[in-house]
């Protein structure tokens, strides 16, 4: 058994303790690589059975159009349940107020929509594509990982996770974050995607890409989602995406890679994490994703 046997292995035995363990359990699905990754251990976990869970996909509106047609295309390919609920409604629902700015995200207020989604179908386990290298707060969750009544998870009160045993057990109301690719690392899923020949949007491969800069030199697409100054320069670049969230939050690097082999050797080569070269939201603040997580962030 090779390493990619034995992470696969892991991550399907926890698919099978979620859906033993929870009543009403779900699996996040937003059309990039670590969920689609994700569906493909669940196809593996439970065919030729249907899912025990339905996806599930937390609609910012700011989403890549590559990432939505994938989303929608697979999901009707294996013939699963794909349940949508869009941001922009929980604004209105709730009057909250829009972000404002150059790069104004939506990427915060997913939080509200998730846990009101929660709260709608009674999911007591949601299950997510977060893995440990992406950021140092998703470094020190447990792969079940319990949150309160509210939606909030308190990292000094987690459950100990020995050989592999995970707790299922939950108060009314509370509700479990499960991470069954924790372990695996961005190299990981590259070549268990490769292994395994599965596709994936075309955005992850170079193509060419109309973007600004930020102040911090990062490559940002041209869309309806950000605000264009009288300053800006747009330039027409050769770029891929590492991961993909909003098209307000997510930078695109510069890339020639336009194969499996091309984008691994590209891996092998970076120095920096995959959040940490594109993802804008992760700036805010030292602590921006742990603060997220606490209040029922992903």
């Amino acid at each position: 058994m090779n390493y990619l046997d034995q992470l696969e292995s892991e991550a399907i035995h926890i698919l099978r303790e979620t859906a033993g363990q929870f009543e009403k359990p779900a699996l996040l699905f937003s059309g990039g690589k670590d969920s689609i990754v994700l569906v493909h251990l669940a196809l593996k976990a439970f065919r030729p059975a249907k899912f025990p869970f339905p996806l599930v996909h937390i609609d910012t509106g700011h989403n890549f159009p590559e990432a939505l047609a994938f989303r929608d295309a697979f999901t009707k390919e294996i013939g699963e349940k794909l349940i949508v609920r869009n941001v922009a409604d929980t604004i209105k629902a709730q009057n909250l107020a829009e972000p404002k700015g150059k790069f104004a995200s939506r990427n915060g207020l997913q939080t509200y929509t998730l846990l009101e989604t929660i709260e709608e179908f009674g999911f007591d386990a949601c299950i997510g594509g977060a893995r440990r290298d992406e950021e140092k707060a998703r470094a020190k969750e447990r792969v079940f990982s319990v949150r309160d009544e509210f939606g909030q998870w308190e990292p000094k009160l987690q459950r100990p996770e020995l050989w592999n045993t995970y707790n299922g057990k939950i108060s009314k109301g509370e509700n479990v974050r499960v991470f069954p690719i924790s372990n695996w690392t961005e190299l990981d899923i590259w070549n268990y995607i490769k292994r395994e020949n599965i596709a994936l949007p075309p955005i992850y491969f170079s193509h060419l890409r109309e973007c600004v800069f930020t102040s911090e030199k990062q490559l940002v697409a041209v869309s309806d989602f950000i605000q264009i100054d009288e300053n800006d320069v747009i330039v027409t670049e050769k770029v891929r995406y590492r991961t993909v969230g909003d098209m307000t939050c997510t930078a695109a690097v510069p890339s020639e890679a336009s194969t499996l082999d091309d984008v691994i050797n590209e891996i092998i080569a970076s120095r920096i994490s995959e959040r940490g070269e594109t993802r804008i939201d992760d700036k805010v603040s030292e602590a921006a994703m742990e603060d997220r997580k606490k209040n029922g962030y992903f």
